[in-house]
């Protein structure tokens, strides 16, 4: 069954996409949720047309994601957490605390466009995390946790 994507949902596909899934996924969780709707041949043609009429706007965010991707290229931010004295954090580094030190740098990042790679971090280092500012663009940003 085809469905169009009224939100992002994860590991299938982008607001607006139109994707294929299977029928008791589409008719039991993702159209009752909002999440999508059937994409019958009307609905296609409605979703051409909107794509049509937002193609600049679209555009225009997608520039903007890719000035701030080239900003924040090769940034290293620092994150203090306490730590014993064999290196271990006292809880775990999460992308909340990432999102909040690029706003401190000044950069308005959502937490759920921030994704850490491998694990949960619990021992101070050199760790790296990917940004998704758009559907199109993604920046990997490295960072470091120290001690306080």
């Amino acid at each position: 069954m085809e469905i169009i994507l009224k939100q992002d949902v994860a590991n299938l596909g982008s607001k607006d996409d139109i994707v294929k899934v299977k029928n008791g996924y589409a008719n039991n969780y993702l159209v009752p949720y909002g999440y999508a709707a059937i994409a019958t041949a009307s609905a296609k043609k409605v979703h051409a047309e909107n794509q049509r009429q937002r193609a600049h706007k679209l555009e225009k965010i997608k520039t903007d994601a890719l000035a701030l991707a080239a900003k924040l290229e090769g940034m290293l931010l620092t994150l203090g957490a306490k730590a014993s004295t064999t290196g271990k954090i006292f809880g775990s580094v999460n992308t909340i605390q990432l999102s909040e030190a690029l706003k401190e740098k000044g950069f308005e990042v959502d937490r759920k466009q921030i994704t850490i790679s491998g694990e949960q971090i619990k021992e101070l280092g050199r760790y790296s995390a990917e940004v998704k500012l758009h559907r199109d663009v993604t920046v990997k940003i490295d960072f470091e946790v120290v001690e306080e």
